[in-house]
């Protein structure tokens, strides 16, 4: 065999059935190839290269993050990062120094902004007008579900008052019916982000690639993209016009509350569209919003009197839409925080003939869940696609947190039950959200089996211990069950002749060290397609 790439390391998990693996050969992007040191001569010709990385180094399968957004994501983190901000005090101490720095007309962008900086108080543009000095600018929360626009951004967007949409959005308004800035949800938040001045497609792509290839250099080689947007391929093929992507996407187009059969058709026609590393393989719905604005869909109202609305204003045309796909062979991939929200996801699938063995569906997120759900899940084969550092990172165990404050101590016992729904026997998929938390897996895979930040705070209160799960259940979601869910299983997901050469190399070996040191050990190299996109 004349390998195009062997590699070479001290342990390597294919989570295939077999005996121990040390070396990998590829060919052609596939794997060729698999033993030991001692078939690097019979593997290798004149023009193989040999990746040697030590008797340390632990080979795994790529790693597939099950929800990620390359392009809103994006566009969503232009600007000045508002993660650390506490106070409304600092938050405008971040805006002015920003606004400073940009030229004359320049729009003010901000995000990663928590409900928690407001304290007691409503958010309002009043807050950071002075600040950006009258600039139009628009702030957008962590949850991705809202934004702050300030009041030039509102008249530039002809915003003047409450409006009705077809998703159940809302532009917040005072007693007056005055806009206070805030917009919730896709229709309301797109009014204005519809005006803000477009980059270049050339510029866009650069910066999406960039996005792409920090994840490539923590170990992902693959992703769910649950977005697809006009334009999104243009993105896509600017980039392989170029190159490659560096991180290969199965695309998610949106389905949006009054589109109706004939827009559902059009999505069931882009349907196997794809470029070289990329392509359309199912469709994303929204049944609600979150928690940290009101706008999940709960059972009983939250601290607030809010979050009992569904996100689409007829709820059937939800079950309708989800029925269209079914029928199709189009795979579903729903939006579902609240307890209500899940429940009528997984209702309007059985209602639709979903069932094991047939058109894998999922269901994203699943923030807090009721015990009579999770045995639906279960008898439906309805894959559960979930990010741990939502919880970890975003969710006090004493309660005092937004999320947990508007919820109440019950519901959030019932957060993120990540052990109640694999020990039921419910595909587990994980994930980031990216740009809604870290993209990096390593910290995800560790959260997943702490149920705390890891590092930086090793004593900190875990979340719900008890539904922490172990090493080889958290990469089996970054692998094997990413890889099954959108029906990729007999090329990806794990290391075999025949298979996608895609793996990642690390310092320490994922199933062994303890998730504080896997949180913080190399990415030593990640390959996809035989390509090595990233060498430490």
């Amino acid at each position: 065999m004349d390998a195009d790439l062997v590699v070479v390391a001290g342990t390597m998990h294919t989570l295939e059935a077999g005996g121990p693996v040390t070396a990998v050969a590829v060919k052609d992007g596939l794997v060729a190839g698999l033993g030991d040191r001692k078939q690097i001569d019979e593997w290798s010709g004149p023009h193989t290269r040999v990746l040697d990385l030590g008797p340390a180094a632990t080979v795994t399968p790529g790693l597939i993050d099950g929800h990620v957004h390359p392009v809103t994501g994006t566009q969503m983190t232009e600007g000045v990062s508002l993660l650390d901000v506490r106070s409304v005090t600092g938050l405008r101490a971040v805006l002015a120094e920003h606004a400073a720095s940009l030229p004359e007309g320049a729009w003010v962008r901000g995000w990663g902004l928590k409900p928690e900086v407001f304290g007691d108080s409503e958010p309002h543009y009043e807050l950071v007008e002075t600040a950006v000095g009258g600039r139009p600018t628009v702030l957008q929360f962590l949850d991705g579900h809202a934004v702050l626009a300030s009041r030039a951004a509102l008249e530039r967007a002809g915003v003047d008052g409450p409006r009705e949409f077809a998703d159940n959005s809302t532009i917040v308004c005072d007693a007056a019916g005055r806009p206070t800035g805030v917009l919730r949800e896709v229709g309301a938040m797109s009014t204005v982000l519809a005006v803000i001045p477009e980059r270049p497609a050339q510029g866009e792509a650069a910066r999406v690639r960039e996005s792409l290839l920090n994840m490539a250099r923590s170990g992902i080689t693959s992703a769910h993209a649950m977005e697809f947007f006009d334009g999104s391929d243009e993105i896509y093929r600017a980039i392989e016009a170029d190159g490659s992507l560096p991180v290969r996407l199965r695309c998610f187009a949106w389905c949006m509350p009054g589109g109706g059969p004939e827009q559902w058709q059009k999505l069931v026609d882009v349907q196997g569209e794809r470029g070289r590393r990329w392509s359309m393989g199912g469709v994303k719905l929204f049944i609600d919003g979150t928690v940290d604005h009101g706008t999940a869909w709960l059972h009983t109202p939250d601290a607030h009197g809010t979050s009992v609305k569904p996100a689409w204003p007829d709820p059937e045309e939800y079950r309708a839409a989800v029925a269209f796909f079914h029928a199709r062979g189009v795979a579903t991939a729903t939006h579902a925080i609240g307890d209500r929200a899940v429940e009528y996801a997984l209702e309007a699938l059985e209602a639709a003939g979903a069932g094991p063995g047939g058109v894998r569906h999922r269901i994203e997120h699943v923030e807090t869940l009721r015990t009579e759900a999770i045995k639906q899940f279960a008898a439906l084969g309805v894959t559960a696609s979930m990010q741990p550092t939502h919880c970890t990172d975003h969710v006090q165990p004493d309660g005092s947190d937004n999320w947990s404050a508007r919820l109440g101590p019950e519901r959030a016992a019932r957060g993120w039950r990540l052990a109640d729904l694999n020990t039921a026997g419910v595909p587990l998929v994980l994930g980031s959200d990216w740009p809604i938390a870290d993209h990096d897996p390593r910290g995800i895979l560790a959260a997943a089996q702490l149920r705390r930040p890891p590092g930086a705070l090793p004593t900190r209160t875990p979340v719900s211990p008890e539904q922490a799960i172990d090493a080889r259940t958290a990469l089996a979601g970054y692998t094997t069950r990413s890889a099954w869910v959108v029906g990729e299983e007999d090329v990806a997901g794990s290391l075999a002749v025949g298979k996608r050469a895609d793996l990642a190399a690390f310092s320490v070996d994922p199933l062994s060290s303890s998730p504080d040191e896997l949180a913080e050990c190399a990415v030593l190299a990640t390959v996809v397609g035989g390509e090595v996109v990233h060498e430490a």
